[in-house]
């Protein structure tokens, strides 16, 4: 392997034009040949005995080639990015120049990690919500324990909204029953609009016991056999219910939680809820403290780049779906999603988590960040821990460089928003120019384009 030329291209790219000599060229095509042969029928020879020249003179000589290319193009680029120093953050694109017998020649597009010229980082400003509970916030916290203890309970009058009422029904078109019009003890809750339009309104006013005929004309956006037809449903109401909540006090705070009053029940949830509120408020305020980090930078980022993180990203998805039971491709079906509409939705986040990325390394070099072996063994005791597995066994999974990486950024991170504060977003530039973003590929494109 040789690289016969580097040319720098836009948003931190690098082309490589890389020749892979005969000599592992042929040694390739003479492995593929190998595999190969025991499944290529030639008249005259026994399954898997013809000879390589009879093979290439009936199918032509590049009939190996595809295959041939395809086993030696991974390493010849892998070295031939070492050899150049290149620090590859994302997938290449491959152009196959030339192949023949004095080997094959093919140009990569090698995505760089870019470098980020820093603008502000520290005393950035953001707003925070100032977070208070209200009596009305606990009233809708205890809510769910309420509807928990709600219960149906049977009543002897006409039935209302809001009731369910308990019915036999069958529908009728001309006289003939229709294909799933009947049903039988259906706990219909009046006003859920559940049914027909006019079905539930009905039957309030009905009474146990009470049978009568509703008639109904089906929607126009129906399904096709009953779109837009008028109907007779017999209805039978066998049972109105009602619900009844219970009697929120000091026993029903007995009977929901531990503790033996409804004031202390409600002082817990009140605190509870202000912990959450303080949480994502403290969440907010960091998010919007690093896109104004992300916003005061200046990088080029490659797509390629992106396209890895997104990758990540959806492995990531996909094994916590398989923990859960769901394979990805029955979660796909479910939510009508194809993996070209997944990836679309995951991409705005692989982008935010590589500007951040990006950020974070160049203030770590900016305010030069060390950690320490004793910080990395530290994290190691504590990944051990978290994972309830031997320190040894972590050191195998996790290299010490990513480790030391992790912790620089989040040392750079901690940097940067213990030096933020408390304030509104700061104005755009005197001029009208908003700050600098990073940028991508559909920044960059007319704006019919992104629009479309």
């Amino acid at each position: 392997m040789k690289v016969t030329s580097v040319e720098k291209k836009e948003k931190s790219t690098v082309e490589l034009t890389i020749q892979v000599e005969a000599e592992a060229f042929e040694a390739a095509i003479q492995k593929v040949y190998l595999k190969n042969r025991g499944r290529i029928n030639v008249p005259g020879f026994r399954k898997g005995k013809a000879p390589r020249k009879i093979i290439e003179g009936m199918y032509g000589s590049g009939v190996f080639y595809e295959d041939a290319i395809n086993d030696v193009y991974p390493a010849a680029y892998e070295e031939a990015v070492k050899e150049q120093g290149l620090d590859d953050v994302g997938y290449p694109k491959m152009e196959i120049v030339e192949a023949g017998k004095e080997g094959f020649t093919f140009k990569a597009l090698v995505s760089v990690r870019p470098e980020a010229k820093l603008g502000e980082y520290k005393g950035l400003t953001a707003p925070k919500e100032e977070v208070e509970v209200t009596e009305k916030d606990i009233d809708e916290e205890l809510k769910p324990y309420i509807d928990r203890a709600t219960r149906l309970v049977s009543v002897k009058r006409k039935a209302k909204k809001g009731d369910t009422a308990v019915i036999d029904f069958e529908g009728f078109d001309n006289g003939t029953p229709f294909e799933g019009g009947k049903g039988e003890n259906y706990d219909l809750k009046l006003g859920a609009g559940m049914f027909v339009p006019g079905f539930e309104e009905q039957v309030i006013g009905m009474k146990a016991g009470e049978e009568k005929d509703i008639d109904i004309t089906f929607p126009e956006d129906y399904h096709a056999d009953l779109a837009g037809k008028a109907v007779v449903f017999h209805v039978k109401v066998n049972e109105v219910k009602e619900s009844q909540s219970p009697e929120v006090d000091d026993e029903f705070a007995k009977d929901v939680s531990e503790f033996e009053t409804l004031a202390d029940f409600r002082k817990d949830l009140g605190e509870k809820l202000q912990a959450r509120k303080e949480a994502q408020a403290k969440a907010d305020f960091e998010n919007a403290v690093l896109e104004q980090l992300v916003e005061n930078m200046e990088c080029e980022i490659p797509d390629g780049m992106v396209e890895s993180q997104t990758d990540r990203l959806m492995d990531d998805y996909a094994m916590r779906l398989q923990s859960q039971g769901i394979p990805m491709d029955q979660y796909m079906s479910m939510m009508g999603m194809t993996p070209e509409m997944m990836r679309a939705s995951a991409k705005p986040a692989a982008l935010k988590q590589v500007q951040v990325e990006l950020a974070l390394t160049a203030v770590a070099k900016a305010e030069s960040i060390e950690v320490s072996d004793e910080e990395c063994e530290a994290e190691v005791a504590k990944l051990a821990e978290q994972y309830n597995m031997p320190a040894e066994q972590v050191k195998a999974v996790v290299s010490v460089d990513s480790l030391k990486k992790d912790l620089s950024l989040r040392k750079a991170n901690d940097l940067v928003l213990s030096s933020a504060k408390e304030g509104e977003k700061p104005a755009a530039k005197k001029d009208g120019e908003k700050p600098k973003r990073s940028r991508t590929k559909k920044a960059e494109e007319p704006k019919e384009e992104a629009a479309e």
